[in-house]
């Protein structure tokens, strides 16, 4: 099973996984690093990615971008409205929530965007599992830290859709964080002074600032401030209305009127604006772009900071409030980590350098920094990886409250507490008592709703308590109900669990201060029933009440999550849409399959199979063939996978025998290669045994004799040698 971490952008996608002892970021089929977030329709399919990327400028109403800018909102939210300016196909109301209308194989469709989210999550999946040849399940995703209740859980039902489980819905900087931290070795220890790190991330549509302490296996978000309409596309807006205004004076074609045209434009605009963050100047030219007219100009990198000078005032803001929301000053600051696309804008670095008083440090890696942090997160909670411990302490962004109804009984009961405040630690959970009678309800939802990313609904959730009741043998009595209010690792809030307790009479020794601290005193004391605390020896009790578990409370919820039943009407649609997918992509390589081999069968007739076949057989092959491209590129244009097997099969008939004739050559030849290979190789046995063998014999014959027992004597003297051993006599 494959450990993913999903950086889910406005603009693109990277996926990280954990493996070689290390984070890998995967390519996808075009072999880019980076994934387009978008999703297309057409006539026979969808687009996605980098599909959808190429049918762009041809499919514009039929291609939805900010896939996950839109989820978790309803049409009526202004934020849509300024979504719309970057959207080319239309927005529209899906029963409460936002989505998109396009023409889907020929008929108006219209699908929401988790349903969308969910078809793109479907795409980064397969791409996963076809890098990593593994089964890709658990994942963790990132999403901007200003995201509220209802877009969290819209993520986590997209996901879901798409057949991926969520370990963790991770705030885009904590990612950051976490990628930076967990391979440090040289963090400050847990008594001492934490590393204080800014991380700035800046990318195509949001701008969000965060204040970390770390120390050694742990980091603390202290602060977290974001502007969520400072980024890539606002630069790229500027330019665009500004060639606009030119092209229409110098050139007289008016790109507002053609969205293909200001698309385009959109597009140019956007590789000049990389040019001038290290040149002074960059051109633009698009030939043909309205009318059958080229246009041409030039930008210079001062023209364009004057014209984001109203985005550069707002550098600093997020900034500002992040260290606030910390307690810190600049000072106080160790580093200013970089991440992000727009961290390459010259003016935007200058500002936060001065900001700060210090130079800034790109350590990571600027665009594939959260995709890493995602892989490390997913590793850190998936059981396949061992990895060094490391704790994730994140904050609540926005503030939550409870309100419920007040009890007749309790006149002056509070009817609404506030019980997690901003900044507070996240996760986090907190036990909610109540005194009621009968079964009761509770809503959660935002104390400041202006706080929330645009005109929001507070509303979080509805949850009802069952089971209460008076007690039986005291009407007068309250069940006493205890509820588990938690915010998840997701930033999800939900009443998990209910239950009620009573207060039990029970006794408990009466711990005697004197004597505990004689004891203390003289340790080798001798315990005595004195010491005890009475003289029968029996120790003091008295009597006190507690709070015993008695039993659960069914609970009830109502949120912005889909129903389970939704859910897997959603997974339904979107398994039949991959299937049906799949079989135009098959189909495709079909038709492509049958076209390359009726050019390659035509060219190997008159050549590679000429002496196996007859001048009719030719003929009749050829004749095949032309009537099957004739065929291919008139009625079989869009034409069923199995027409286009048959059609093969049908080829493969007429040219069967005189192909089979030159396998049958080469099958012979091969023998006949095999048989020369085989007797070469037995005569070189051969040859090696005799070699052997009258190497053997040559060793024989020249080994020297064993020595023997001789007798010897001279005249002056006698010498005898037995055994190879000399005496003198």
């Amino acid at each position: 099973m494959s450990v993913v971490g999903i950086d889910l952008g406005a603009q693109s996608t990277k996926i990280g996984v954990a493996r070689n002892k290390g984070i890998d970021i995967i390519t996808n089929e075009t072999s880019n690093r980076q994934t387009p977030s978008l999703v297309g329709f057409g006539p026979k399919s969808r687009y996605l990615g980098e599909a959808a990327k190429t049918q762009e400028i041809s499919n514009l109403k039929n291609t939805v971008s900010s896939l996950k800018r839109l989820i978790g909102r309803t049409i009526n939210d202004p934020e849509v409205a300024i979504e719309q300016e970057f959207i080319t196909a239309p927005l529209v109301d899906i029963n409460g929530t936002v989505g998109a209308e396009v023409t889907y194989r020929g008929e108006k469709q219209k699908f929401t965007a988790t349903q969308l989210l969910a078809m793109y999550l479907g795409k980064i999946r397969d791409t996963a599992a076809k890098e990593t040849r593994l089964a890709v399940s658990d994942v963790v995703i990132s999403c901007p830290a200003w995201f509220a209740d209802s877009q969290r859980r819209a993520a986590l039902d997209a996901a879901e859709i798409a057949g991926l489980k969520t370990l963790r819905l991770i705030n885009d900087n904590t990612a950051i964080a976490l990628g930076y931290g967990i391979t440090k070795t040289d963090l400050p220890e847990a008594d001492q002074k934490p590393r204080r790190i800014v991380f700035v991330d800046i990318g195509y549509s949001d701008y969000t600032a965060s204040v970390v302490e770390f120390k050694k296996g742990e980091l603390a978000v202290k602060g977290t401030a974001f502007d969520r309409h400072f980024g890539g596309r606002d630069f790229d807006k500027a330019l665009v209305d500004h060639f606009a205004a030119e092209f229409k004076e110098k050139f007289k074609v008016d790109i507002n009127t053609n969205l293909k045209a200001k698309t385009r434009v959109a597009a140019a605009v956007e590789k000049l604006k990389k040019i001038l963050s290290a040149n002074a100047q960059a051109p633009i030219s698009i030939e043909s772009l309205m009318d059958d007219k080229d246009v041409r100009g030039v930008m210079k990198r001062e023209e364009l900071e004057t014209l984001i000078e109203p985005l550069l005032q707002r550098v600093t803001l997020p900034l500002e409030q992040a260290l606030k929301d910390a307690k810190l000053k600049p000072e106080d600051i160790d580093s200013i980590e970089m991440v992000g696309g727009c961290t390459r804008v010259p003016s935007i670095k200058d500002r936060i350098s001065k900001f700060f008083g210090k130079p800034l440090s790109y350590t990571l890696n600027q665009d594939e920094a959260i995709a890493r942090g995602c892989a490390f997160a997913c590793a850190i909670l998936s059981p396949v990886f061992r990895v060094r411990d490391f704790s994730i302490h994140d904050i609540v962004s926005y503030p939550i409250e409870f309100t419920w109804e007040q009890s007749p009984d309790i006149p002056d009961e509070d009817t609404n507490l506030e019980v997690f405040k901003t900044g507070n630690v996240m996760p986090s959970t907190k036990i909610l008592t109540f005194y009621r009678k009968e079964p009761f309800d509770l809503e959660a939802k935002y104390s400041k709703p202006e706080m929330l990313p645009g005109k929001m609904n507070p509303w979080i959730g509805r949850f009802s308590v069952k089971g209460v009741k008076a007690n039986p043998n005291d009407k007068e009595h309250f069940m006493i109900c205890k509820l588990k209010a938690r915010l998840n690792l997701h930033g999800v809030l939900n009443v998990e669990s209910g239950y009620y307790v009573e207060d039990v009479e029970i006794e408990e020794p009466i711990p005697d201060e004197k004597k505990e601290g004689e004891a203390k005193k003289d340790p080798d004391a001798m315990e005595t029933d004195q010491a005890n605390g009475s003289a029968d020896g029996k120790t003091p009790t008295r009597k006190v009440k507690k709070q015993v578990r008695k039993g659960d409370l069914p609970l009830s919820s109502g949120t912005a999550s889909l129903d389970e039943a939704a859910k897997a009407a959603a997974a339904e649609a979107e398994n039949a849409m991959f299937m049906e997918d799949k079989l135009v992509t098959d189909t495709e390589d079909k038709k492509n399959e049958l076209e390359a081999y009726i050019y390659e069968l035509r060219a190997q007739v008159d050549d590679l199979y000429a002496d196996f076949s007859s001048d009719e057989e030719k003929a009749k092959i050829k004749d095949k063939l032309e009537k099957t491209e004739d065929w291919l590129y008139e009625d079989g244009e869009d034409a069923s996978k199995a027409q286009y097997i048959a059609k093969m099969d049908e080829i493969r008939f007429v040219a069967g025998p005189v192909i089979g004739r030159y396998n049958e050559k080469l099958e012979e030849e091969r023998q006949a290669r095999l048989k020369i290979e085989e007797e070469a190789a037995a005569k070189r046995r051969a040859e090696l045994e005799a070699r052997k063998k009258e190497e053997e014999a040559k060793k024989a014959a020249e080994k020297p004799a064993e020595p023997q027992d001789t007798e010897m004597s001279e005249a002056n003297g006698e010498t005898v040698k037995r055994e190879g051993v000399e005496e003198a006599k």
